[in-house]
């Protein structure tokens, strides 16, 4: 291996520590307790070290969020094997709160703290790549359910924008913790009852 190459894999590896500690630190005591110095502590280095990979604690918690997404991919994508439309839509949005409430702390980042959306206005970019995509993907399958004949007068945007608000509503009030202090019958299953139940409606439109 040459020079070269040495460079870009240590490059590699250490950007690799500091999201790995950015991301312990941020399951451990929070986004707001997490810092540039903190991160440099736990992979041992100055905090200026940090600066040559990522311009600010933002831009860390962008690319972490980035690879929730990708992670949340490819649970959905053994899914494209799914030909009946209205199937592969119940079936994502199941994967979906999965997802959520197994990385509840990711799915936090990925939808819910500002910080990633920070970085992209600090870029001057309006594009939420990431999430744009996530929809994208929920308005394919809605539609094919549309040309099949199901949820017959509604509009596609607006029912794919339903649907993913829905259950991101869900798994949010769980997440964060909201469903704990309301009075709800058997609380620990609420997330999943209420998608079967949101299901039952789907099937009625």
């Amino acid at each position: 291996m040459g020079i070269a190459d040495r460079k870009v894999r240590e490059k590699e590896e250490l950007t690799q520590q500091i999201l790995a500690a950015a991301k312990s630190l941020f399951i451990e005591k929070g986004f707001e307790k997490t810092s540039i110095r903190n991160i440099a502590d736990r992979i041992e280095y100055s905090p200026g070290i940090i600066y040559h990979y990522f311009k600010d604690k933002n831009e860390i918690f962008h690319t972490l969020h980035t690879e929730g997404f990708q992670e949340m991919g490819k649970r959905m994508g053994i899914l494209a094997a799914v030909e009946n439309p209205m199937e592969r839509l119940k079936a994502m949005g199941r994967i979906y709160i999965e997802f959520a409430l197994e990385n509840s702390d990711m799915y936090d980042l990925m939808f819910i703290i500002e910080a990633p959306m920070h970085h992209l206005e600090d870029k001057d970019d309006d594009c939420w790549t990431e999430g744009s995509g996530t929809f994208k993907n929920l308005k394919h399958t809605v539609k094919q359910c549309l040309d099949k004949g199901y949820f017959e007068g509604h509009n596609l945007d607006a029912l794919s924008f339903m649907i993913w608000s829905t259950v991101h509503g869900m798994v949010s009030l769980k997440i964060r913790k909201r469903t704990d202090v309301i009075e709800l019958a058997e609380e620990e299953q609420i997330v999943e009852k209420g998608f079967e139940s949101f299901l039952k409606v789907l099937d009625k439109l």
